[in-house]
C-alpha cells in the first residue's frame, strides 16, 4: 500500500510539474479601472482567467481585462497545457493516435517528449513554435481519478465507471457530480475476454464457471469438460482498470473474491504470450490486445451463446464490454483541449479508433437479416405461454427496420441509465439535432428479463422505452421532433440476450433498443 501511495504521489508531482509553477497573485482590471479583481491565478486557457478570490473561484474573459502581477501569463507565447492521468491502455496507443489525427486535421506538427517514470508529452507545434502540450501521467484508473480530484490533471482516463467513494470524494473537492451530463465521455469500447491457447480443447465457458476459476473454486480443466490438468490463471495487475472491470462486472455479482494463485502481468502482450505457450492456461485479456489467443464463447444452461465481436461489443450485447471513459473537471479546458474533445466524437476520430484496434462510437444500422443468433436464442426461450406470439408481434412491428447499434441499459436496481447509456443518449440527441433522422421512423423498443408474468414484463419494457425516448428528446434541445416519427414499443421477454438464471443475465436482458425505418 505504501508503494502504491508513493506511486500516486509521484504521478501527481509530475502532473503538477507539467501544469506549470505554483499559482501566484494577479490583479485583473477593466480598461476604465472601474472593475478590479485580485486573487490567486489558478489557470489561464488562452481566453479566460481562472482566479481564486475572496468571493470564491471566478472565471473572467481575458479580452475584457488587463492582467498585472507576478502570476500573469504571457499572452503572445501562450502554450495550452492539458494533463491526462490514468489508464495505461488508453495512454499508450489510443489517445496518442487520436492526438496525431487531430494534429494532422488542424495543421499542427507533433513532437513526443519523454518524461520520468515512463510518462510523456505530445507537443503540438505551429512551425517550430509550441501551441499546446498534452501530458500523459500513465498509471491506472485509480490514480487517474485521484489526480482529477486533487486538481492535478485535466482529464482522467478510466476503464471503468467512477465508483461511489470516488464520486463522493469529487463532490467534497468541489468537482460536483462526475456522473452528470457532460462530465464523462465514452471514447471507445473494449471488452475483457477469457482467452486460451489455440490447442486447448475447451471452447465454451459460462460466467459462473469463469468466476469459479478466478476465485479458485474451479482448479482443474476436467470440471469444464477438458483434460485432467490444473488451470493456470493469468490476469492484468490488480490496480489496472481492466482488472477492476472484472471485479465489478463478474466477481462482484457472483459474490466471489480472487484467488491468490493468479499470475499478474503489467502488460497485455506478456499475458497473452504466457497463455499461448501454456495449453493449460486461461487469461483475462483486452479484446483489442488478444493477439493469437483464442477467445472462449460465453454460454449458459439455457443453450444461449455469446461471442465477442466488434458488433456485439458495440451494441453491448456481449456482457463483458468495457467502456473507455474520459472524465472531465467542472472548469473550462483550454480551447485546444475543447477542440480535441469535439474532434474525438467526429467521424475522422472513429476511423482512428478502429485502426487502433478498439471499437468506435460511430452509429451503425443492423438489418433484421443480421439478427440470426438473437432470433435463434429467442426461439429457444419462447416456450412459456405467449412467448411465440410476442416474438411474432416483434417481427411484424420491426420487420423491414434496422437496429441502431446504440443500446440503453440501467444501473442495477435503478431506473437511471448506466454510464454507457448516458453517453448513447447524448450521441443520439446530437444526431437528432443534426437532422440525421428527419423523415424517418424511430422505434424505441423496450425489453425485460423473464422473471414475472408476460403482461407485466411487457408493461415494464414499454415504460423503459418511454423513459429513454424522453431522455433523448430532452437532451436534443434544438431538434425539431415533428420531423421524426418517434414510437415506443414494449416486447417484454421476447428477445432475450442471455439466460435468466443469473443476475448478469437478467441485467443484459433488461434494455432498450432503437430501430430505424
Amino acid at each position: 500500500m505504501t508503494f502504491f501511495r508513493a506511486a500516486i504521489c509521484a504521478a501527481l508531482f509530475l502532473a503538477a510539474f507539467a501544469r506549470g509553477l505554483a499559482a501566484q497573485d494577479v490583479t485583473l482590471s477593466s480598461p476604465d479601472g472601474v472593475v478590479e479583481i485580485t486573487g490567486t491565478l489558478l489557470g489561464f486557457d488562452g481566453e479566460f482567467y481562472r482566479v481564486q478570490t475572496q468571493f470564491g473561484e471566478l472565471t473572467v474573459d481575458g479580452s475584457g481585462v488587463e492582467c498585472e502581477g507576478p502570476g500573469c501569463p504571457s499572452l503572445s507565447g501562450f502554450v495550452a497545457e492539458i494533463t491526462f492521468a490514468g489508464s495505461a491502455t488508453m495512454s499508450e496507443v489510443l489517445l496518442p493516435a487520436l492526438i496525431e489525427g487531430f494534429a494532422l486535421r488542424n495543421g499542427y506538427q507533433t513532437r513526443r517528449e519523454p518524461l520520468p517514470e515512463g510518462n510523456f508529452s505530445h507537443v503540438l507545434l505551429r512551425g517550430q513554435t509550441p501551441a499546446a502540450r498534452f501530458t500523459f501521467v500513465t498509471s491506472n484508473t485509480d490514480a487517474g481519478f485521484a489526480a482529477l480530484v486533487a486538481d492535478e490533471a485535466d482529464v482522467a482516463m478510466a476503464l471503468r465507471e467512477i465508483r461511489p467513494l470516488e464520486r463522493k470524494a469529487a463532490r467534497a473537492a468541489g468537482l460536483g457530480d462526475l456522473t452528470s451530463a457532460g462530465r464523462s465521455r465514452v471514447l471507445a469500447l473494449d471488452a475483457f475476454v477469457p482467452v486460451v491457447a489455440p490447442g486447448n480443447p475447451v471452447r465454451e465457458i459460462t460466467l459462473p464457471q469463469l468466476a469459479g476459476i478466478l476465485s479458485g473454486r474451479i482448479s482443474n480443466w476436467r470440471e469444464l469438460g477438458g483434460p485432467d490438468a490444473p488451470v493456470a490463471i493469468h490476469m492484468p495487475v490488480s490496480g489496472s482498470g481492466l482488472s477492476q472491470a472484472v471485479e465489478d462486472k463478474l466477481m462482484g455479482p457472483s459474490g466471489s473474491g480472487f484467488t491468490s494463485a493468479i499470475h499478474r502481468h503489467d502488460r497485455s502482450s506478456t499475458l497473452v504470450q504466457r497463455v499461448l505457450v501454456d495449453p493449460f492456461a486461461i487469461g483475462i485479456a483486452s479484446y483489442a490486445e488478444k493477439g493469437a489467443a483464442r477467445v472462449l464463447t460465453l454460454t449458459g444452461p439455457c443453450g444461449f451463446s455469446l461471442q465477442a465481436s466488434r458488433r456485439t461489443m458495440k451494441t453491448e450485447d456481449y456482457p463483458l464490454t468495457v467502456p473507455m471513459f474520459l472524465y472531465l473537471p467542472a472548469r473550462r479546458l483550454p480551447k485546444v483541449g475543447r477542440d480535441f474533445l469535439t474532434y474525438v466524437r467526429g467521424p475522422a476520430a472513429q476511423a482512428v479508433i478502429r485502426r487502433a484496434g478498439f471499437v468506435d462510437q460511430a452509429p451503425e444500422l443492423i438489418p433484421v437479416s443480421r439478427q440470426g443468433n438473437r432470433f435463434a436464442n429467442a426461439i429457444l426461450a419462447a416456450q412459456e405461454e405467449g412467448g411465440l406470439s410476442e416474438l411474432q408481434r416483434l417481427v411484424t412491428v420491426l420487420g423491414g427496420m434496422r437496429r441502431l447499434t446504440a443500446s440503453f441499459r440501467f444501473e442495477p436496481g435503478s431506473s437511471r441509465p448506466d454510464a454507457q447509456s448516458r453517453s448513447n443518449i447524448e450521441q443520439l440527441a446530437r444526431a437528432l439535432e443534426a437532422g440525421e433522422f428527419d423523415a424517418k421512423e424511430l422505434v424505441f423498443a423496450g425489453f425485460s428479463d423473464g422473471v414475472g408474468p408476460v403482461d407485466g414484463n411487457r408493461k415494464i419494457a414499454l415504460e423503459r422505452a418511454a423513459a429513454v425516448r424522453d431522455a433523448v428528446i430532452n437532451a436534443a434541445e434544438t431538434a425539431d421532433s415533428s420531423r421524426v416519427n418517434i414510437q415506443t414499443e414494449g416486447f417484454g421477454e421476447a428477445l432475450p440476450m442471455a439466460c435468466d438464471d443469473s443476475d448478469w443475465g437478467r441485467q443484459i436482458n433488461r434494455r432498450v433498443e432503437v430501430w430505424v425505418r
